[in-house]
């Protein structure tokens, strides 16, 4: 079961940076490759709308993933995300990194994420999601459970909320 709700609003409230995981939140989790070794990856169109929206309200983005790959620079660059840490084996330490440049506090932070390795971080900051095809472990580690899916729109989601929450 997911952790209560009821600080939520409070914690929303306090977020100045929202951090993405990119396999199985901003993607459906699938790796894709062509017959000549070049990978793929489909992204959700309500997701970056979703992102603007956030931005327009004031929240900043940040993405953090475990895997590196020129085609998550490719959306950053699109969703004007300027703070991408790739390859990062420890997320937490990839927040500090982003946390020393921006001078936010942890319950600034809220963090979407949806596999084990992604619980530290989760645990870290102020305001933590993940979707419902999250691994059980991660989803009873989370402020809150998305209502749709990794790669359906579930960061839209976690920013509707959020700026919800916030009064907008």
């Amino acid at each position: 079961m997911p952790r209560p709700d009821i600080s939520v609003t409070a914690r929303a409230r306090r977020i100045r940076m929202v951090l993405l995981d990119v396999d199985g939140v901003l993607t459906d989790g699938g790796l894709y490759y062509t017959a000549e070794g070049h990978e793929l990856k489909r992204f959700h169109a309500h997701d970056g709308y979703g992102i603007q929206r956030g931005r327009e309200a004031g929240l900043s983005f940040g993405i953090i993933s475990g895997r590196s790959t020129p085609i998550v620079d490719a959306r950053a660059r699109v969703l004007k995300i300027e703070d991408v840490m790739q390859g990062a084996e420890d997320k937490v330490a990839a927040m500090r990194e982003i946390q020393r440049r921006r001078g936010f506090t942890d319950e600034e932070f809220a963090f979407i994420g949806d596999d084990l390795f992604d619980i530290p971080l989760l645990r870290a900051v102020g305001l933590s999601a993940a979707p419902p095809n999250a691994l059980a472990e991660v989803r009873r580690s989370v402020h809150y459970v998305t209502r749709v899916a990794g790669g359906e729109g579930a960061v839209r989601d976690f920013i509707d909320r959020i700026l919800a929450r916030r009064g907008r």
